[in-house]
């Protein structure tokens, strides 16, 4: 890491995140990407051995091991290519055996095969991350282990598994952007999401509305600071139980949609909502709630009549 921060210079806060996987140090509140090519001090993995020398070559490992290779350690026969360059009975008989290595495939490794590629297509589809991919196919491989795969379509459980590493991740996607992608009803994914995380015993905090502040503000193209003040709304909103009960990603919308008032960027109630995936009558009704519980009229007032004046002019 490119020297100690201690907080975002944008916007004050101290919540910064180191991400591994793309080399950035970010602001978890207003998403700001502080340094973007930061360099990894770890060690080097080298061999150590007979040669091993101050003159000796450095050799990187190889790739790491990963969850998305449904057997990362099998030993596989070569290649077409590598096999026709054999003669005579070596040739048939490596073409022999590479034939009955596939065909002797157990079902779960042609589960998994199959599955781990449908968790990339999905992913891809949806943007996702490569550590919720990663995540995904360990809470996938550990379910199928456990027989709870069998008797359901594979592509229902690839979903409910990606909705749940997106959760624990941080990154929450609803049901209906799944259900899009899979082709999938969401009614389904959601019942084997509940069954599989209560037999793998997995902890899943409840989505908060904040997690998707990020990710809508993007989409409507928002400033930093009117992203900032939805989150500071949002976290009023959670001290004074507002949230409870309510769908996270309609409030969420809600506060950015009062934020871009007051901030002078005012989006349509119709925008914020196709964003959100939800209705115009869901944004009408949390904004409704809002600005009432957490006395912002007058500030919202303030902005329209600013606006207004500037027509004017």
């Amino acid at each position: 890491m490119s020297g100690f921060i201690e907080k975002c210079p944008e916007c004050g806060r101290k919540k910064i995140y180191y991400d591994k996987d793309k080399g950035q140090i970010l602001c978890k509140e207003c998403g700001l990407v502080i340094d973007d090519k930061v360099i990894d001090h770890g060690q080097e993995w080298r061999e150590f051995g007979e040669n091993s020398g101050a003159d000796a070559a450095k050799r990187r490992t190889g790739s790491p091991i990963s969850d998305l290779d449904f057997d990362p350690l099998r030993t596989e026969i070569g290649s077409k290519a590598d096999i026709s360059k054999l003669k005579g009975k070596d040739k048939y008989k490596m073409i022999r055996l590479r034939k009955q290595q596939y065909i002797g495939n157990s079902g779960l490794e042609k589960n998994l095969r199959f599955s781990l590629s449908e968790i990339k297509r999905f992913s891809s589809i949806l943007k996702l991350p490569k550590a919720i991919e990663e995540e995904a196919a360990r809470i996938y491989k550990t379910a199928a282990q456990k027989g709870l795969v069998r008797g359901r379509s594979m592509e229902s459980v690839v979903s409910a598994v990606l909705y749940a590493a997106c959760k624990i991740h941080e990154m929450p996607r609803k049901l209906e952007e799944l259900s899009s992608a899979s082709g999938i009803e969401k009614k389904e994914i959601g019942k084997i999401y509940r069954f599989v995380v209560r037999e793998l015993k997995i902890f899943v905090l409840p989505t908060n509305p904040v997690d998707y502040i990020s990710r809508f503000s993007s989409k409507l193209k928002l400033s930093p600071e009117c992203q900032t003040k939805a989150i500071e709304f949002l976290e009023k909103a959670q001290k004074l139980e507002l949230t409870s009960g309510k769908g996270p990603s309609g409030i969420a919308a809600a506060a950015l949609y009062i934020s871009s008032l007051i901030h002078g960027e005012k989006r349509t109630q119709r925008e914020v909502a196709d964003v959100a995936g939800v209705t115009e009558v869901t944004i009408r009704n949390r904004y409704k709630e809002l600005i009432i519980k957490l006395k912002l009229e007058k500030e919202v007032k303030k902005a329209k009549n600013k606006k207004k004046s500037q027509k004017n002019k």
